[in-house]
């Protein structure tokens, strides 16, 4: 027994008794509705990348990968039952996983962008690090452009700030920067700005961490020096 394409209650004949389509013209109901579907899932695609770069968190380009690989992931889907249609074969499985991969775009941006819009700046914390390196990707409307610095997270070697053309102008290999982070509404942790190290326009709270520069080899605790003149009372 197989089932309808387009309302997918099973049949026995060629006229599904449910909706009243024959297998032709289900075909072609479920097709115009993956092509909606997929245009739905493109426009939210689309979004994704833009919303990113607002309020970009610190594990951005990991974010990224995961988004390109649900994103192949739907579009083989989309393709596959595209074919299984075509041949009158079962889709119900295949129809349910691409229905619930649809959504997925519209989700992480809108929880990204939460994420920094309902966040406080009195939660920003500075952390003082040294480029490493840039990277610039040129890109149709906006491009790519990343600032490598040392981390201050356990376990992180680097982070990959994502900062706008002034900022990434303006910092070279070398220099030294105070990096804002917020921990983010839904805690999602984002970056808030970069600044450099005595920029008179930055005043750095109590808590701002100064640990995360180049790890350097321990050295020996060097011998007490001893003054001949008294400490004043």
């Amino acid at each position: 027994m197989t089932r309808c394409l387009d309302c997918g209650s099973p049949r026995s004949s060629d006229q599904c008794p449910n909706c009243g389509l024959t297998s032709a013209a289900a075909e072609v109901v479920f097709r115009r509705r993956l092509l909606r579907q997929m245009a739905i899932f493109l426009v939210g695609s689309l979004l994704f990348p833009y919303v990113s770069q607002v309020y970009p968190p610190l594990d951005v380009d990991a974010m990224l990968v995961f988004f390109g690989l649900v994103f192949f992931i739907t579009l083989a889907v989309a393709v596959f039952l595209d074919r299984r249609a075509h041949a009158r074969k079962d889709i119900e499985i295949l129809r349910h996983l691409f229905t619930g991969l649809i959504p997925i775009p519209f989700i992480l941006s809108a929880a990204l962008f939460l994420n920094g819009r309902l966040d406080s700046s009195k939660n920003v914390t500075y952390h003082q690090t040294t480029v490493e390196g840039r990277y610039l990707m040129k890109g149709m409307v906006r491009g790519t452009r990343r600032l490598f610095v040392y981390s201050w997270r356990e376990g992180h070697k680097y982070e990959r700030l994502a900062v706008d053309s002034d900022d990434f102008d303006r910092f070279h290999q070398g220099d030294r920067i105070n990096v804002g982070v917020e921990p983010g509404a839904v805690g999602i942790p984002w970056f808030y700005g970069v600044y450099r190290v005595g920029q008179a326009n930055v005043k750095l709270p109590a808590e701002t961490f100064l640990h995360a520069d180049k790890p350097k080899s321990a050295q020996p605790d060097a011998p007490a020096q001893h003054s001949d003149h008294p400490a004043p009372q």
